[in-house]
């Protein structure tokens, strides 16, 4: 399941990418408009910038803008820093792989090879789907 953080962070990067001028926006502003928690938004916000994709401007006519253009910023790269790992068990996750404790062998498992073509599938649309393609930007 989609954690809020994520579909919150989503959600506020395509509020930013839809902005016809890239100029800074006031948390409160993105906060109000998309219904997020302020202070939860700020923790977000804080972490997109931590990772590149977020830059901040102090002062009036502050806030936070766009660092990279949304058809730069892939699905799979925003899922990971909020999300965390895509795959849903660690077994068959790409760059979080931890072995199941009560596998004995993972070829033989058919619950390996379901959520292998799950995360492949996930991977597929989150590796195609860009914020540009989100907002129609």
């Amino acid at each position: 399941m989609l954690s809020k953080k994520t579909k919150y962070g989503i959600k506020a990067l395509t509020y930013l990418a839809r902005l016809e001028d890239k100029n800074p926006v006031q948390i409160a502003t993105i906060s109000k408009s998309e219904n997020i928690s302020l202070k939860f938004l700020e923790s977000i916000l804080l972490n997109l910038k931590k990772n590149g994709f977020l830059a901040s401007k102090k002062g009036k006519g502050g806030g936070y803008y766009l660092l990279k253009e949304p058809n730069e910023i892939q699905m799979t790269d925003v899922m990971r820093i909020l999300e965390g790992p895509i795959s849903m068990i660690p077994c068959v996750s790409l760059n979080f792989y931890e072995k199941c404790e009560d596998c004995p062998d993972e070829n033989a498992c058919t619950v390996h090879k379901l959520m292998s073509q799950v995360r492949d599938s996930s991977l597929k649309i989150f590796r195609n789907t860009t914020l540009a393609d989100l907002c129609n930007c």
